[in-house]
């Protein structure tokens, strides 16, 4: 199982802090997902060499102008393993599940978002994994809680009934926050989420950067042979 974080200029910790601290905590990776605007310096071969733990790079672009992640992907789609779009708004969560360049919506239910049939059949179509974002059941308290747990409650619902792919982070920020992958699943079960679900979610991760890494490999498939293709026939 992975972990999806923000290491430091974007978080407090830096990338081989988050990486001990997932090694110690059982987590096989992590993620690396800074925004553009926060690039972190890291070695990944080096800190899997240190600490056992498989780093993989990638990026979170936020804007709230559909236009400008679409150049935003478009640039940083060679480069990155995995690609994150943050998502929150009806225009950013349609944007990102129509487009098989992006690899994960990440919260899709903050601010006025909302995750309907029409995002779920798209993100299937496409690709596009939808994330449960457990950091704020963990960092809030009280009414905004309640709302959290019934965005989380309901974005599985749309999640199960569609079979729309997903994953799940608790998105630590610092070495800090994180939380074993057990504490995570006996969480999911208190707010309503099985589990298994949670656990399929952290591990979903990895099978995203394995998929990525050997379609930029250069033994890959011929030239012109989309993303979208190459997951129908395998």
């Amino acid at each position: 199982m992975y972990e999806a974080v923000h290491a430091h200029p974007d978080g407090q910790s830096t990338v081989a802090r988050l990486a001990k601290t997932a090694a110690d905590y059982g987590f096989e990776g992590v993620v690396v997902r800074n925004h553009a605007g926060a690039r972190a310096e890291y070695d990944p071969d080096e800190i899997r060499d240190e600490y056992g733990v498989d780093v993989v790079e990638g990026i979170e672009i936020r804007t709230n102008d559909p236009q400008e992640a679409s150049g935003a992907v478009g640039n940083h789609r060679p480069d990155e393993t995995i690609v994150t779009v943050a998502g929150g708004s009806t225009a950013m969560n349609r944007f990102a599940v129509e487009n098989e360049k992006v690899d994960v919506l990440a919260r899709p239910m903050t601010d006025d978002g909302d995750v309907n049939h029409v995002v779920a059949k798209a993100a299937l179509e496409n690709g596009v994994r939808l994330e449960f974002d457990l950091s704020r059941v963990l960092a809030d308290h009280g009414g905004r809680r309640v709302r959290v747990l019934q965005s989380l409650r309901k974005l599985y619902e749309i999640v199960d009934h569609y079979d729309a792919p997903y994953v799940v982070s608790a998105t630590p920020t610092t070495h800090l926050e994180f939380r074993a992958p057990r504490e995570l699943a006996a969480l999911g079960e208190q707010i309503g989420l099985p589990a298994d679900f949670i656990e399929d979610g952290l591990s979903e991760w990895r099978n995203l950067a394995e998929r990525n890494r050997h379609i930029q490999s250069e033994s890959f498939i011929e030239p012109g042979v989309e993303r979208g293709r190459y997951e129908e026939e395998h």
